[in-house]
């Protein structure tokens, strides 16, 4: 019987490492299995901005990998969370009955929901934010090399 509030809050607090995929599909997942990967070329990402700074032009196509992961399972969380209880019954509890408290919305859920609102929306918006900077910086400084 697999719980909403907790694959919610697995969503949210490990989802770049894929483990609400297992959680739901098993071992077997392929996408549980690759998610972990943008997420390490993010953080690696991160790593090369620490020790080259803003200029790396790496880490304006890596940092926002992170990003994007992060806010994919924000999404996905969301959903999750604001999934009726039929729906989540019918899909993850086939074998239960369609109002079977696993797939009830309380607090905690809505917590979670909340909570992956407000992340993913930010690691969203911070990904776009550094990736379109990193561009555009590049691209002037490719003028100004053109230009003179």
């Amino acid at each position: 019987m697999k719980n909403k509030t907790l694959c919610a809050w697995l969503c949210f607090l490990t989802g770049p490492l894929g483990l609400h995929r297992f959680y739901l599909r098993g071992p077997g997942d392929l996408i549980g299995w690759l998610l972990p990967i943008p997420t390490g070329l993010g953080l690696y990402g991160v790593v090369r901005f620490a020790q080259l700074g803003l200029n790396d032009p790496w880490s304006w196509v890596l940092v926002p990998m992170l990003g994007f992961t992060i806010a994919g399972c924000a999404l996905t969380a969301i959903v999750y969370g604001l999934m009726s209880p039929e729906q989540w019954n019918k899909k993850f509890n086939p074998k239960a009955e369609v109002g079977a408290a696993q797939g009830d919305t309380g607090w905690l859920t809505i917590g979670a929901v909340v909570l992956s609102l407000f992340v993913g929306a930010t690691a969203l918006m911070a990904s776009l934010a550094y990736g379109f900077q990193g561009y555009f910086e590049h691209q002037v400084e490719a003028a100004r090399k053109i230009s003179q």
